[in-house]
């Protein structure tokens, strides 16, 4: 039985980290296993993940993204980081909005997927977790986040990186999908992302695609709620946190350094 010191200390380490969701044991045994799976489950599938992407999206994937982009007021001359970019997509349209004038760089654990990234003509492509970014203080005017949150270690760590290579007034904006409230929205949107887009994925991406897709809709279903990264946000120090809801379904968490 650990002494009252040490199990103090051991509740002190868990109050200090708020992970977006409980390590899955159907697909991970402990954190670190996690990590290098969900790389391998991206590496493996980065060459199908876009079309998989706009089928999951009813092909409005793109122009979603353009509008909650725009609800940062991302602007020419700005410097913008995506993290966990992935593909590239959203970087991609982030680098419309700052234009030549500006910069616009994409961060991503995935080697696949920043391979994907760098045939979209994205110049700027870095290798790196969220938890760890490899820039200077006040280094950008606005930092996104699309559909990833929940692959990081702990929201603490990452909300304090992200403030601190935000610049003075910085904004970001976090893209993440919620389930329905309704028992009924949620019935529904688990049949769509657990067995349907799944069953197609696997068709024309393989086993690989299917695992990752059943592994998206588990870690949404798990995640923590809305609320609890809206705190961690102000924690980090951020202000004028919010949350809009788009289809009761898709959630933009937006808020100044």
């Amino acid at each position: 039985m650990p002494s009252t010191s040490n199990q103090n200390r051991f509740e002190q380490q868990d109050a200090e980290e708020i992970r977006p969701h409980p390590v899955l044991a159907s697909y991970h045994q402990n954190e670190e296993e996690r990590k290098q799976g969900v790389q391998e489950y991206f590496d493996r599938s980065a060459r199908h993940y876009d079309w998989i992407n706009q089928i999951m999206s009813f092909g409005s994937g793109h122009w979603y993204r353009r509008q909650a982009l725009r609800r940062t007021g991302l602007k020419p001359g700005d410097r913008y980081l995506d993290v966990a970019c992935g593909t590239g997509v959203l970087t991609h349209h982030g680098s419309r909005f700052a234009g030549t004038q500006g910069l616009a760089l994409g961060l991503d654990p995935s080697q696949g997927m920043l391979r994907q990234a760098s045939q979209k003509g994205l110049p700027h492509l870095l290798q790196g977790r969220a938890e760890f970014l490899p820039f200077a203080d006040d280094s950008f005017s606005v930092l996104t986040m699309g559909y990833a949150l929940r692959h990081v270690t702990d929201l603490r760590r990452t909300f304090a990186e992200y403030r601190r290579v935000l610049s003075p007034n910085g904004r970001i904006l976090i893209l993440e999908i919620t389930p329905p409230k309704s028992k009924l929205g949620f019935v529904a949107l688990k049949v769509y992302l657990r067995f349907w887009v799944p069953m197609v994925a696997r068709l024309g991406g393989g086993r690989d695609a299917q695992t990752l897709m059943k592994y998206y809709w588990d870690t949404i279903e798990h995640c923590v709620n809305p609320e609890t990264i809206q705190n961690a946000l102000r924690e980090a120090g951020f202000r004028s946190v919010g949350r809009r809801r788009t289809l009761g379904v898709f959630s933009e968490y937006l808020a100044v350094k």
